[in-house]
């Protein structure tokens, strides 16, 4: 009977511990897509005041590469 307890709770703790470190891959990922993405835009924003352009062409294209970037980076981690 203790046998079947103690296998009991080393199969919760290992369901636990799978539940953290997905947690913690998943919260990875977010932290890497938001680091690509504010990468890109604040790049793009100094390109914009050095080039003194009115309209914000490197903020809009960066954005966007960024984002694809971030998306296509995420979609890179999830298949592993």
């Amino acid at each position: 009977m203790p046998e079947q307890e103690l296998s009991k709770k080393k199969s919760q703790k290992k369901l636990q511990n799978k539940g953290l470190q997905e947690y913690g891959r998943y919260s990875g990922i977010v932290f890497q897509m938001a680091g690509i993405i504010l990468v890109t835009v604040w790049g793009g924003v100094k390109l914009d005041k050095l080039t003194g352009w009115h309209t914000p062409v490197f903020t809009i294209v960066l954005s966007l590469l960024g984002v694809t970037a971030a998306i296509y980076t995420a979609i890179k981690e999830f298949i592993k």
